[in-house]
Order: structure tokens, then C-alpha cells, then sequence
């Protein structure tokens, strides 16, 4: 099976990004395995999108106890 090309992907992880912001903006913050469950993309592929969206400066990330919340900023 071949991999898909790489602009495939980079528009999957916008795409995942843009769903799980406007989750966010919706919804308030969430744990990281609500967001994952909620966006029902692969783990991989949502971690990419937050990735992207913690690069661009539009959510957090924190720890709370044994959980990882995620918000926008």
C-alpha cells in the first residue's frame, strides 16, 4: 500500500486543525482524549493539528494532574 502524497497529508492536518478549533471555540476546553474521540480522526493525525495549531499561538496545553487540557487562547 503506498502512502499518500504529501500535500495529502498537510491538507488532512488543516483540515483536523480547523475541526478541532472550531470544537474548542464551541465547546470550551477539553481533555486531550475528548479531543481526539470527538474529532474521530486517527490520534496521529489530531496530535499533528494540535501541534500546528500550538505552533500558530492559538490554544493551550496544560497539565491537570494526570490529564492534558486543551483551550484556545
Amino acid at each position: 500500500m503506498a502512502s499518500p502524497p504529501p500535500n495529502s497529508w498537510i491538507e488532512r492536518v488543516g483540515d483536523t486543525a480547523g475541526v478541532v478549533w472550531r470544537m474548542l471555540d464551541a465547546n470550551g476546553p477539553m481533555t486531550l482524549a475528548k479531543v481526539v474521540k470527538a474529532t474521530v480522526q486517527p490520534r496521529d493525525v489530531v496530535m499533528l493539528a494540535l501541534g500546528w495549531l500550538a505552533r500558530e499561538d492559538k490554544i493551550l496545553i496544560e497539565d491537570d494532574g494526570r490529564k492534558r487540557v486543551v483551550s484556545l487562547r
